[in-house]
């Protein structure tokens, strides 16, 4: 996993859009925003026991697969300018890289964009009331399992989205940062 802040240019989404010079970000940095990041073995998914004690310890009962590829997702480029329209959930967005590439950029306490790129193998959440965009990279293609607590909700609420409890717990976070976690 790799993020760095992005450039201003208005290129094709799927293209890196690293600053010059890069602006890398830490884990650390992305941990202060609320997000959690675990490298898992994605070979083993259906059986890996650290997936499923984090699924267990953070009460992750749902899961699907994805695939993003023009072959496989219907609506293919229409579908990509709706996840990379600026928006946020009520509830974690949780993903599991199980093959190929994709990017989520998140926005810093500044309102910036940091892109965050992930890989095979790379598991991320991004908290609830936190705006975000996705897309793949320039391979266009990416395999990923979705994870949910409890029942699946797929509702995506545009930016501005400020009045919704969860951006206003999200942004409260940000001023009092969590303690352990919590």
């Amino acid at each position: 996993m790799e993020a760095w802040y992005i450039d201003e240019s208005d290129a094709d989404q799927r293209l890196p859009h690293k600053c010059d010079p890069n602006k890398p970000v830490s884990l650390e940095e992305l941990k202060h925003l609320g997000i959690l990041y675990w490298m898992l073995n994605a070979d083993l998914y259906e059986t890996d026991p650290e997936l499923q004690k984090i699924r267990e310890e953070r009460h992750y009962s749902y899961m699907d697969i994805v695939t993003v590829h023009k072959d496989t997702l219907p609506n293919y480029e229409e579908k990509l300018k709706m996840f990379f329209e600026e928006h946020l959930h009520l509830d974690e967005e949780i993903r599991y890289i199980l093959d190929g590439r994709a990017y989520f950029d998140v926005r810093d306490k500044e309102d910036k964009w940091i892109r965050i790129s992930l890989r095979k193998g790379n598991l991320i959440t991004l908290p609830a009331g936190m705006y975000h965009r996705f897309t793949v990279d320039e391979t266009n293609y990416t395999k990923a399992m979705r994870l949910f607590v409890g029942e699946p909700v797929w509702k995506a609420y545009n930016r501005p989205a400020d009045a919704f409890e969860a951006r206003q717990k999200y942004v409260e976070s940000l001023v009092y940062p969590l303690i352990d976690g919590k």
